[in-house]
């Protein structure tokens, strides 16, 4: 038994230190293996390096020859005196720091050596907007108020003259514009009355053309509410003042409704009540003598206004559209539609929607030469109408009004300023 158990142990022996050899051949092998793994660590690292910093060079110089190109330019005058052309230097940009943002631009061709120089001015840049404010405004002297109605009219419209003359900064304004009038006293809430805006009726030159005085053309607003008649507040202030009056002005503002500078535009004016007072500085500008002499600007092109009011005795500034006509027959149209005394085809009321209407193939043809400016000034009621209008006359033309009024805007030609 003893020999037995003596074998038995030296056998289990033999076998362990078998184990032993063969688990730590593996053990070593395993060891061996990582250690070669972890010796190209540095060879993978440095092969790695090299590569993206072979490719950052080429990108950092790529961008260096896409940069554009930095250009001087020396002006020469031209022998004539009256061209201008421009000597181009190039200089190359040091290069700065890759963004990682990519910007797409157009290259600068290089080829020629002079470029002619446009003087682009951005249009309406030297019209006076915002002399005077509502914080600081201006007290202009009243110098005449008197109606523009005949006997029959309908309401209250005046003409209102103020006196620049004291004004520092100098009030002054083009064709088109409006002010701002702050009417006095206070509201229900004990607070000064806001500003109202009107379109200005006279030409930058004043109505006397001695350019230091401004014009208004104002109806007293009137409705009824509960069985009483309720009266504008800036409306009535401005129809009961009296020459000698100061009143709060602010302004100019406004660029919607200038003159082209075109001498050969043709303008066409719809307007309806005091929507008159631009087309009046307008009309005045383009016919009346002294004005004329003293413009730089000498109308050539067409002039067709159409008129809206209920009745005649309520046509405004009708003498000098009379004499208008009779002046430049070649150059003014003036169309009316007087509504109470007047019938359209339909045997209804005569609107200045109508008169649209019944001229709209010589309307049309004006309006598609592209020196052709519409200006529409009233009430706002007056556009849906007018809309309507143009719609109809349009397809008789066969054109979409709906695609040519936005072209019209988008071009400078159609100009609106209702109220």
């Amino acid at each position: 038994n003893v020999t037995i158990f003596v074998k038995s142990q030296q056998i289990k022996l033999q076998i362990d230190n078998l184990i032993y050899k063969e688990a730590y051949k593996m053990v070593y092998s395993q060891a061996k293996v990582i250690a070669g793994g972890l010796a190209h660590i540095p060879i993978v690292i440095a092969v790695f390096y090299f590569i993206m910093t072979f490719f950052n060079k080429r990108a950092i110089e790529y961008a260096n020859a896409k940069k554009p190109k930095k250009v001087e330019n020396k002006e020469i005058k031209a022998k004539s005196g009256s061209e201008i052309k421009t000597e181009t230097k190039v200089e190359d940009e040091k290069p700065s720091s890759v963004s990682a943002e990519t910007k797409t631009e157009v290259p600068i061709k290089l080829e020629n050596t002079t470029i002619d120089k446009k003087i682009i001015k951005k249009k309406n840049a030297d019209v006076p907007v915002n002399i005077y404010r509502p914080k600081t405004p201006y007290a202009g002297t009243v110098k005449e108020n008197y109606s523009l109605l005949k006997e029959g009219a309908i309401g209250r419209v005046n003409h209102i003259t103020f006196d620049l003359k004291e004004s520092d900064p100098f009030l002054n304004y083009v064709e088109g514009q409006s002010i701002g009038i702050m009417p006095a006293g206070e509201d229900a809430n004990g607070k000064p009355h806001k500003l109202r805006l009107y379109s200005i009726a006279s030409t930058r030159h004043g109505d006397d053309f001695e350019g230091n005085t401004v014009s208004l053309c104002v109806r007293q607003l009137q409705y009824e509410k509960d069985g009483e008649t309720i009266n504008g507040v800036c409306s009535t202030y401005l129809c009961d003042i009296k020459p000698g009056d100061k009143v709060k002005i602010t302004g100019p503002v406004g660029k919607e409704m200038l003159l082209p500078d075109d001498e050969d535009a043709n303008i066409v004016m719809l307007a309806t009540g005091t929507g008159i007072a631009p087309m009046r500085a307008y009309l005045r500008r383009m016919f009346e003598a002294t004005e004329k002499g003293k413009n730089k600007w000498n109308f050539k092109g067409k002039a067709w206004l159409f008129m809206g009011a209920p009745k005649s005795a309520n046509l405004l500034y009708e003498e000098d559209l009379q004499r208008y006509l009779t002046d430049y027959p070649d150059n003014f149209k003036y169309t009316k539609a007087i509504s109470r005394e007047q019938q359209n085809t339909k045997g209804g009321r005569m609107y200045i929607q109508d008169r649209v209407l019944e001229s709209a193939n010589e309307l049309f043809n004006m309006i598609e030469d592209e020196k052709t400016h519409i200006y529409l000034c009233g009430l706002k009621g007056m556009e849906p109408g007018i809309d309507e209008a143009m719609t109809k006359a349009a397809e008789e033309k066969g054109l979409n009004w709906s695609d040519l009024r936005p072209q019209l805007k988008k071009a400078g030609r159609w100009h609106v300023e209702t109220y």
